[in-house]
């Protein structure tokens, strides 16, 4: 497992440091979207200061804060067997990809990850409705995030691509 570290976000190890073990949290995964019900008066900035960008955005709880803080990259893995209908992670999944903490969740949540969807993210259901990905998402108990690196808030990507390419090294901002 490498360690990624970004110029200007953290310091190099020295070289005869090993990359430390980058750790794996079961949390509760859910979704939101930047509109003003979701979020605080102003959906287009998080709490970090950043755009609120659907494609790379995820939300911790706060008490999560010490050890996601923002700029931590996740991988996020859904429960291995839905127990239960509220959660569609099956369904969503090939939108989540990785994703950047770069937003805070209300006081009243704890160990949660909430992933930021593009509002006209739709899907068409059984029924023939069609329910933005949040929802279709629901509330998944028992998912898994892993920490695979961290960017500087002011140096976050703005695609997918570009995310996985900066956790494969394959970038020149990528120190391995």
């Amino acid at each position: 497992m490498g360690f990624l570290l970004l110029s200007g976000a953290i310091s190099a190890l020295p070289a005869h440091a090993s990359a430390p073990t980058l750790p794996s949290y079961a949390v509760t995964l859910t979704a939101y979207n930047a509109v003003p019900e979701q979020t605080d008066d102003d959906p287009l900035i998080t709490a970090s200061g950043a755009f609120s960008n659907p494609e790379i955005v995820a939300a911790r709880s706060r008490d999560l804060a010490d050890e996601l803080p923002f700029g931590t990259i996740i991988e996020i893995s859904g429960p291995s067997a839905s127990k239960n209908n509220s959660c569609g992670y099956g369904i969503v999944e090939p939108i989540i990809g990785y994703r950047v903490i770069a937003d805070a969740m209300n006081a009243r949540y704890t160990n949660r990850i909430d992933i930021l969807f593009h509002t006209e993210s739709n899907y068409k259901m059984a029924d023939g409705k069609m329910k933005n990905a949040g929802n279709v998402l629901g509330i998944c108990s028992d998912a898994f995030i892993r920490v695979v690196g961290y960017v500087g808030i002011n140096h976050m990507p703005n695609t997918q691509a570009e995310l996985a390419r900066l956790v494969s090294g394959d970038n020149a901002l990528a120190i391995k």
